[in-house]
C-alpha cells in the first residue's frame, strides 16, 4: 500500500473547527499543483490526477471501501465531485468490465491518499490512466476526513476541482465558478444521462471464470424507463428470466405500453426528481392507471412517489456508500444497503393508499413504499450491489413474483 502523503493543508473562511485551518496556509503550499475550491472560498489544495482541468459541482462524500470505478461511473452522480472517504483508491486498478455506463458522469474525485499501484489480476489500466481517458479530474493528499466533516456538519457545498500541471491556480476565479454554479436542486439531470433511444438487455450477471452471462429463455418481459439506469441493475432483471427493453426518460405512456410488458421498472438517476415532472411524472401517473406490476429504485422511487401525489426535498448531505442499514418494517429485518442520493421522500406527504415500507436507521428518513392496491413497490437503496452488499437481492425476485402473480 502507498504511505498516506502529508496534508497539504486547508484555508478556512468561517467553516467551522472542523477545518483545523493551518498558520500560513493562506499561500499555496510547495509541492501543490491542484486544488478543490468551495463556494465560500475554503481551498483544499493537493496533486493532480487524472486529467488537467476545472471542473464544478456539488461536492459529496462516499464511505464505499470496494467498487471505485462502478462508483464514478454510476449515472446517479451526474453533477458531483467525489469524496472517497477509504484511503486506498486504485488498488484493482480498473478494467472495461466493472463499469455501470459508457462515459462516467462525474465531475472530479477527491482521494487521501495518492493512487494505489493495481494489485489485481482482472486489472487492465492504472486508475491515473483511466481517468485520463474519460478526461476526469482528480485531487490526491487532502486530508479527506476534514472534509468529509465540514460536509456532514454544514451539508453538501459547491465547489470547483482544479488540476493545473504548472501550479498555476486562479483561487479568486475557482471560487466564482463555484459560487456561481447554481446546485441541484431544481436542476434536472435525467434528461442528460438518460439513453437517446430504446434497446434491448439480455446480459445477466458477471462470475468467476465465466464473465457476464447471457438470457436464454426469457419469462418475462420488463420495460425499464432509463433515467440513468446502472448497467448492473439492468444484469439483475436478466438474470431474475427478464428481457428488457430500455426506453428513454422521455418515454411517454403509450410508448412504454407499445411493447406490451409484463411489468414497468423506473430506474436510478441524479438531480432533483421534482426537475422531472414535466415528462417522468406525468408518464408514471397514466402507467399507474393499469394493473401493472411497478417497480423502482433510487430516483425511480421518487418519481412514483410524486406521481403518487408525495413531495421530495433536498438533503444535506446524501446518502452515499455501501454500509448504510436499513429497516424492513413489514418483517422487522436489517439490511446493509448500497446508497446515492441526494433528495428524500417525505413520508407526511404521501397519501392513505401507500404504505410505508422501510426506513434508515442513520437518519429515519423513507427508503420503501408499495401501493395497498396495486402490484407497485420502489426502494430509495440500490439492491444490485455495484459496489455494495448482496442483502437486497430479493426484491428483483419480489417483482417477478408480482409478473407471476399477475
Amino acid at each position: 500500500m502507498t504511505p498516506a502523503a502529508p496534508m497539504p493543508g486547508a484555508v478556512s473562511s468561517g467553516a467551522g473547527p472542523a477545518m483545523r485551518p493551518r498558520a500560513g496556509a493562506d499561500r499555496q503550499p510547495a509541492g501543490t499543483n491542484a486544488a478543490l475550491v468551495l463556494a465560500d472560498g475554503t481551498v483544499f489544495w493537493g496533486r493532480g490526477i487524472g486529467a488537467a482541468g476545472a471542473a464544478t459541482g456539488e461536492v459529496c462524500f462516499n464511505t464505499s471501501m470496494t467498487g471505485y470505478q462502478e462508483i464514478l461511473t454510476d449515472p446517479s452522480y451526474a453533477g458531483q465531485i467525489i469524496t472517497f472517504t477509504f484511503p486506498h483508491i486504485g488498488n484493482v486498478g480498473t478494467n472495461p468490465e466493472d463499469i455501470e455506463t459508457v462515459t462516467p458522469p462525474a465531475r472530479g474525485l477527491v482521494l487521501r491518499a495518492d493512487i494505489t499501484e493495481p494489485a489485481n489480476f482482472r486489472s487492465t489500466r492504472h486508475l491515473d490512466a483511466w481517468l485520463k481517458s474519460f478526461n476526469l479530474i482528480g485531487l490526491s493528499g487532502v486530508d479527506t476526513r476534514a472534509l468529509t466533516r465540514r460536509i456532514r456538519d454544514l451539508g453538501a457545498p459547491n465547489g470547483t476541482i482544479c488540476h493545473a500541471p504548472d501550479g498555476q491556480l486562479d483561487i479568486p476565479a475557482l471560487q466564482a465558478k463555484a459560487a456561481a454554479w447554481p446546485g441541484l436542486e431544481g436542476m434536472d439531470l435525467a434528461i442528460e444521462v438518460t439513453c437517446r433511444q430504446g434497446y434491448d438487455w439480455t446480459e445477466t450477471r458477471w462470475t468467476l471464470g465465466k464473465g457476464y452471462g447471457r438470457l436464454e429463455r426469457p419469462r418475462f418481459h420488463v420495460v425499464a424507463v432509463d433515467y440513468g439506469a446502472k448497467r448492473n441493475i439492468l444484469r439483475c432483471l436478466a438474470a431474475t428470466g427478464c428481457k428488457v427493453t430500455v426506453v428513454p426518460a422521455t418515454a411517454s405512456a403509450e410508448d412504454i405500453l407499445r411493447h406490451k410488458p409484463d411489468g414497468v421498472f423506473l430506474a436510478n438517476g441524479p438531480g432533483d426528481p421534482a426537475a422531472t415532472g414535466v415528462y417522468a411524472v406525468p408518464t408514471v401517473k397514466e402507467l399507474l392507471k393499469r394493473d401493472l406490476p411497478i417497480f423502482g429504485i433510487c430516483l425511480g422511487h421518487q418519481i412514483l412517489a410524486l406521481a403518487l401525489g408525495g413531495r421530495t426535498e433536498k438533503l444535506d448531505r446524501g446518502h452515499r456508500g455501501a454500509n448504510h442499514p436499513v429497516k424492513d418494517l413489514s418483517t422487522g429485518k436489517v439490511e446493509i444497503t448500497s446508497q446515492n442520493h441526494g433528495f428524500a421522500v417525505m413520508p407526511e406527504s404521501l397519501p392513505p393508499e401507500v404504505e410505508v415500507t422501510h426506513v434508515s436507521l442513520f437518519d429515519g428518513t423513507n427508503e420503501g413504499l408499495r401501493l395497498k392496491s396495486k402490484p407497485v413497490f420502489s426502494v430509495q437503496y440500490h439492491p444490485e450491489a455495484s459496489p455494495g452488499p448482496q442483502d437486497s437481492h430479493y426484491l428483483f425476485d419480489r417483482f417477478v413474483a408480482l409478473m407471476e402473480k399477475r
